[in-house]
C-alpha cells in the first residue's frame, strides 16, 4: 500500500478552505514543500514554513490566503494518481480555466507551474490543477 502525500496535502488544503480554517499542518516531504511553494508563488498559500515538533517529526505549516473571509483556493483536481500517472509534453500543457487556475507539473528540473514549464519547454508528470 502506498501513501500519496501530495494528494493528502491537497485534500487537507481543500477541506480546510471549505471549513474556513486559516492554516493546515501536515507531515513534511520535499515534494509537498515544492508543491506548496508553487501554490504560494501563485497566491493560493502564504507563509509556507517547515518546523520540527517536540516529538521530532518534521511538519509543514501552510497558511491559506483569504479575501473577505473566503479562501482563494476553492477547488483542487488531482490529475496523477499512484495507479495512473499522467504525463504531458510541453506543448500539451494548457492553461487551467483560461489562465485563472494553476497547473502543477513535476519536470526533470523540479516541480513548477504549467506556465513555467511551457516557457522552459519542459514536459513532465501533471500532478494537479488548482483554482
Amino acid at each position: 500500500m502506498s501513501v500519496d502525500r501530495v494528494s493528502n496535502m491537497l485534500s487537507s488544503l481543500k477541506n480546510s478552505a471549505m471549513a474556513g480554517k486559516d492554516f493546515v499542518e501536515i507531515k513534511h516531504t520535499k515534494e509537498c514543500e515544492a508543491v506548496a511553494k508553487v501554490l504560494e508563488d501563485k497566491g493560493y498559500l502564504e507563509g509556507v514554513k517547515a518546523f520540527k515538533e517536540e516529538k521530532g517529526a518534521k511538519m509543514l505549516h501552510l497558511g491559506l490566503v483569504k479575501k473577505e473571509d473566503v479562501a482563494v483556493l476553492s477547488e483542487v483536481k488531482i490529475v496523477s494518481k499512484p495507479g495512473r500517472r499522467i504525463y504531458k509534453k510541453a506543448n500539451e500543457l494548457r492553461p487551467v480555466l483560461k489562465g485563472i487556475g494553476v497547473l502543477v507539473v513535476s519536470t526533470s528540473r523540479g516541480i513548477m507551474s504549467g506556465q513555467e514549464a511551457r516557457k522552459k519547454r519542459l514536459g513532465g508528470e501533471v500532478l494537479c490543477e488548482v483554482y
